[in-house]
This record gives C-alpha cells, sequence and structure tokens, in this order.
C-alpha cells in the first residue's frame, strides 16, 4: 500500500504530460484504469491514453438523477464520478476462491487467485478515504483477504483534488474532501485558465518521486499553487449537502422511530445504494458444480444487507421488513462503523443518493430523525 512521503513537494505537468503518463504506468507493467464514457455514463475502465479520458465533460447529479452533459471548459476531470467504484477491483464483485477437479490421479485443488497490478487514474479525495476503510477489514481485519491485500500493495494511485463538487456530494461534512491528504503516490489538480492548461502534481510516495522523473516537468510556482489551492476551496464551498456532526447518536436514540416505517413505503430494498458505496464489503458465498460432477468451485459474490436472505438463519430472517433492513444499512454505516473502525462509513461521495432510484437523501433522512419526524 502506499504510504506517505516525508518530503513531498510540488511541480507542473502540462496536460499533454498525461498521456506520456499513463503510457509510462503501462510500460511498467501497470494495467491502467481510469475514468471514462461509455453507455452514457462515466465509468472506470481500463485506459491506454489521454485520449480516452472525459475531455470537456461535466455531469448533473441530484437524488435519484445522473446526466452527463457538455462542460464550458475543457478539462479532463471536472466530472465527479459515476456509479463505479474503485472497490471493483481490489474487491471484485465475484471472485473464485478455489475450484476442486477429480483427475484420474485423484482431487486436485487450486486456489490460486488473479493478482494484478494495477494504476488508478483520477482517485478523489472521498475515494482514498473509502480505500482506508476497505484495508481495515480486508488487510488489517479478523479475517484478512489474501487477495485484496497483494492487489493493494501493488496499485499505484494517482489522485486528483476535486476543483468542482457534484450535486450530491457531502464529504466536506465527512472531512474526507475534496483535497487529498495521504495515501496516493501522486496527485494532481488540474488547471485551465489563460496560462494553459496543466496540473500541479503532488509527489506522496518515494515511488510516485522515482516515476516523476520519467515525466516533463517544471517547478511550480506561487501563482500555480495559489490557483490550484483556490479551485478546491471553491469545490469546498459549493456543497450544500451535510452530514450532522452528532449523526451516530441522532441514529441510537431514534431505533424505535416510526420514522423508518416512513422510509421504507419508499425505498425498493433493490440494494443500489450499497453496491455503488465504496466501502460495503457485505458478500456471500457459493458453491458450483459442473454437470458431469468432475469439478466444482466456490465463489465470493457482493451481496447487500437490503436483501431478504442476508440476514437469514436457522428459522428464517432476523429482519423481515424494508424498515428493518434500511435501519441496519444506515445505522452500521453512520453509527456501528465508528465502533469496529473508529471512522464512519460514509465518505461523502453522495452515490447513494444519485443511484438511489426513489431519490432516498441519507443526509435528510438523518436530520429527518433529529427532528423526530
Amino acid at each position: 500500500m502506499t504510504t506517505k512521503f516525508t518530503t513531498p513537494q510540488s511541480v507542473i505537468i502540462g496536460a499533454d504530460q498525461l498521456d506520456r503518463l499513463i503510457k509510462a504506468l503501462s510500460g511498467l507493467g501497470y494495467q491502467v484504469i481510469g475514468p471514462k464514457l461509455e453507455d452514457d455514463a462515466v465509468q472506470l475502465l481500463p485506459l491506454t491514453g489521454a485520449d480516452e479520458l472525459p475531455l470537456g465533460v461535466v455531469e448533473e447529479q441530484a437524488p435519484g438523477t445522473y446526466r452527463l452533459k457538455p462542460a464550458k471548459t475543457p478539462a479532463y476531470f471536472d466530472f465527479t464520478h459515476g456509479a463505479h467504484t474503485w472497490k471493483q477491483y481490489l474487491f471484485p464483485p465475484k471472485e473464485k476462491l478455489w475450484s476442486a477437479s477429480k483427475t484420474p490421479k485423484g482431487l486436485v485443488i487450486d486456489d490460486s487467485m488473479d493478482t494484478p497490478k494495477y494504476a488508478f487514474i483520477g482517485v478523489r479525495a472521498c475515494e482514498l478515504a473509502a480505500l482506508g476503510v476497505q484495508d481495515q477489514v480486508f488487510v488489517d481485519g479478523e479475517f484478512a483477504s489474501t487477495p485484496y491485500k497483494e492487489r493493494r500493495e501493488r496499485v499505484f494511485i494517482v489522485a486528483l483534488n476535486c476543483r468542482r463538487s457534484g450535486g450530491t456530494c457531502f464529504c466536506v461534512s465527512q472531512n474526507t474532501g475534496p483535497n487529498v491528504k495521504d495515501g496516493y503516490d501522486l496527485a494532481l489538480t488540474e488547471i485551465t485558465d489563460k496560462a494553459g492548461h496543466r496540473f500541479v502534481v503532488e509527489v506522496g510516495s518515494s515511488r510516485g518521486e522515482e516515476f516523476l522523473a520519467k515525466l516533463e516537468t517544471s517547478q511550480a510556482n506561487d501563482t500555480d499553487l495559489k490557483v490550484a489551492k483556490k479551485a478546491v476551496k471553491k469545490a469546498a464551498k459549493s456543497q450544500d449537502r451535510t452530514m450532522p456532526a452528532n449523526t451516530a447518536d441522532i441514529l441510537l436514540r431514534n431505533q424505535e422511530s416510526t420514522h423508518w416505517q416512513d422510509v421504507a413505503k419508499r425505498c425498493l430494498d433493490c440494494g443500489n445504494c450499497t453496491f455503488v458505496c465504496p466501502t460495503c464489503f457485505c458478500s456471500t458465498t457459493t458453491d458450483e458444480t459442473n454437470l458431469d460432477g468432475d469439478t466444482a468451485s466456490r465463489w465470493r459474490q457482493w451481496d447487500s444487507c437490503f436483501t431478504l436472505d442476508f440476514s437469514y438463519i436457522h428459522g428464517g430472517s432476523i429482519r423481515r421488513d424494508g424498515a428493518e433492513r434500511y435501519r441496519q444499512w444506515i445505522s452500521h454505516k453512520l453509527t456501528h462503523w465508528h465502533d469496529q473502525f473508529g471512522v464512519s462509513g460514509c465518505v461523502g461521495c453522495g452515490r447513494c443518493i444519485t443511484w438511489c432510484p426513489v431519490g432516498i437523501d441519507i443526509t435528510e433522512e438523518v436530520k429527518a430523525l433529529a427532528k423526530g419526524k
């Protein structure tokens, strides 16, 4: 995993160097993953060059709404994020744990797993915070995941300071953005003004410093640094959603509130909020056997606490109605997560608001409970 660099520095690279950065990472054996337009959305997909990045694109996000539109300024990263999260590469939606095959020599078990060498381009501050939460589960947790740990240790992270917030972002109130703090190899801040299209680059690790030597750089002057800092501050000030500071206490006081039934009348129990969340880690295991009975395999795949079977034990499911399942999800994420990991399970990315089909807003639900509604 990336560790904080003790002697950070800031330099400038031109926008043309972005393509060189991607190709240089590919040349070092990294599978480069970054934002790309596909199916009318920004998705996180393999990149071969900067020409595949969503240049001059922004998005409109609101509860239950996501629309792309042309930007007034041709920047590479003025959109915020789509439904995809980086966890899909470190903690895949479906992953084979092992397989067993019957052969003339006996039973052969294969428990090898794919651990590619990734380079992530454009990781936002809230998403870095989310990776930190996932690390506590899969690296430092009681039931650590070796494949996750190996992927995480090998990943090269090019982070991004946001100069624009999305319509559902509230990372400021969660203290997770929009500026990156640590956990990256290189961090970019995009600048587009009369002086040209360029990036302020901060070094976050010795690995990042070594890689930066492959690019054409110049020393960042005070003007560049002020412009970059001002852009990030503007993104922070534009956020109009907030999560109350005493959220954990609010939820603990309202476990028997009738408001849970009000939410359940709108909630579809689809689980979208859990699947787009960058920190949710619930999973289940399934076994598969081929028709001739010669091969069997066990798979781990994402699951959601919104499904009826998720809380099933002998005798039936513990949480039988939607109100109980929604309460479990939000209470675990915003209250009990503190007990487990010392941080909130919400990083303020706003995905659960945007991608909820009925537009349920997690920040508004907490505020409604605080008012006793």
